[in-house]
């Protein structure tokens, strides 16, 4: 996927987000991407967060720690 249509989906998931109970935002992007997106789109999502968060909503960011890394990034973080 490219990167610009990965960070808007994820920018998209936090935006629906913002409108749910402060608790509740970061741990719902997580279990969203968690749920939703295949190992290969988690796998890229970490690859460019690594290098830069820049673009990326910072509810986004928060949520990475919450975030499935994929088996093949796992062991590299």
């Amino acid at each position: 996927m490219s990167p610009d249509k990965l960070r808007y989906q994820a920018n998209q998931i936090a935006t629906f987000f913002a409108s749910q109970p402060e608790d509740e935002q970061i741990e719902g992007v997580a279990d969203h991407i968690n749920k939703f997106w295949d190992p290969r789109m988690r796998a890229q999502l970490f690859e460019m967060t690594e290098s830069s968060t820049e673009g990326f909503k910072p509810m986004v960011v928060a949520a990475l720690g919450k975030v499935n890394r994929p088996a093949s990034l796992a062991s590299a973080g």
